[in-house]
């Protein structure tokens, strides 16, 4: 696996990854208000980060339907 710089937006795959360890972390309970807080803002980005790759991956798409049609 290839190392990232670290300002670098993780992969699709990846923020999915640890976004569903979040919840996970979270959904079991046993943390401190401050790090419930803390990860429920890590999600909130992993989040966004999955939101903006599945909206490329469907410009991508409609662009290469678009195109077949003409």
């Amino acid at each position: 696996m290839t190392e990232q710089p670290q300002n670098a937006e993780p992969s699709y795959e990846e923020a999915r990854d640890r976004l569903i360890e979040v919840v996970r972390t979270l959904e079991q309970g046993g943390t401190s208000l401050a790090e419930s807080l803390a990860l429920w803002e890590q999600g909130e980005e992993l989040a966004k980060v999955c939101q903006r790759a599945l909206e490329g991956a469907r410009a991508r798409l409609d662009a290469a339907l678009g195109e077949d049609r003409e």
